[in-house]
């Protein structure tokens, strides 16, 4: 019986899904090996080393475009390398071979090896400067949140939609002194907050899933990068964000320009950061509230990995054992 282009194409959809966990299983399992050794620049070198290799085996024609760096600051995986075999769709890239490098470092919860694909141009080309940020998981009306709002209208309204009181909503924050005004006017709604120490990409996906995770409403700035990142992961789970880049220095107003950001201030939209079909991969590190991390046994490793694609709405959790430990090695 032949096959159509159209089935040709899914089946190498769900291929390129699958080939995705292996590259954040690759990076995950180089960093859990560093786990708690308290030197981030190891631990970043050794995730990056083993996606980049991954990567460049993959289907695609792709792009970086949030990575490591420019390619001035970074050796690999910087913003503008080429990845992958060719022979396949041109693609943009947002990765970060270990989100959460200090969690790593001392061994604490929530770190993950991370990306997101997304057909060319899909994929805002951030600065690597800061963005304010605002996001709820799906399920709420639209309009729901708005960085522009005060926050205690916004919790109004998520309370609202959720059927709660106000003090029966959590919401997650980076703990920074930045954050001090914030946090003392969530307080002061009633609303309970979660403090994270790092790794606002995990912060975020958490609001995806409050009855497992407790976290319905993130905000507050964080890494412009990690704004994309987290917003690939809403637009295949559902959700809604916002985001506002923080630019105060001539230099991050140039850096902007060069990558074709013209209005400095512009309030993005999910799709805005996120568009078109994208796929999303994430293989936890450390133990975290939506990912387990990565166990290091005798005889096998077991990863515990999340895949999604916006296009379908699904959602794969893949915990897998590995027993071919030779694979995990770089040449």
């Amino acid at each position: 019986m032949a096959v159509s282009q159209t089935d040709a194409s899914d089946v190498l959809d769900r291929i390129l899904t699958l080939e995705l966990a292996r590259v954040t299983e690759r990076a995950a399992v180089s960093a859990a090996r560093l786990r708690g050794r308290g030197d981030e620049k190891a631990a970043d070198q050794a995730a990056v080393d083993a996606m980049r290799r991954e990567l460049n085996q993959l289907p695609i024609d792709g792009t970086v475009v949030i990575g490591e760096g420019e390619r001035d600051e970074a050796p690999m995986l910087y913003i503008g390398e080429k990845v992958g075999t060719k022979a396949g769709p041109k693609v943009d890239i947002a990765l970060d071979p270990l989100e959460g490098t200090t969690i790593c470092a001392k061994n604490m919860p929530n770190s993950i090896a991370v990306i997101a694909l997304a057909p060319e141009g899909g994929l805002l080309n951030a600065p690597d400067s800061y963005m304010s940020k605002i996001a709820v998981g799906p399920g709420y009306p639209q309009g729901t949140i708005d960085l522009d709002d005060p926050i205690e209208v916004n919790l109004e309204r998520v309370a609202k939609a959720k059927g709660v009181a106000v003090s029966d909503v959590t919401v997650c924050v980076l703990d920074r002194p930045r954050h001090a005004k914030l946090i003392d006017d969530i307080r002061a709604t009633g609303a309970s907050i979660y403090l994270i120490g790092d790794g606002d990409v995990a912060g975020i996906i958490h609001t995806t899933n409050p009855d497992e995770t407790g976290i319905d409403l993130y905000v507050g700035t964080g890494g412009a990068p990690e704004g994309v990142l987290a917003a690939a992961a809403l637009r295949c789970i559902g959700g809604q964000m916002q985001g506002r880049l923080v630019i105060t220095r001539e230099e991050q107003v140039e850096r902007a320009g060069r990558m074709g950001i013209d209005d400095i201030h512009r309030k993005y939209t999910l799709e805005e950061m996120a568009g078109g079909d994208v796929y999303f991969a994430a293989t936890g590190v450390t133990d975290g509230n939506f990912l387990r991390g990565v166990k290091l046994g005798r005889n096998h490793i077991t990863t515990h990995t999340v895949v999604m694609r916006s296009t379908t709405g699904t959602v794969r959790f893949i915990e897998a054992q590995h027993h071919q430990l030779e694979k995990f090695h770089l040449d």
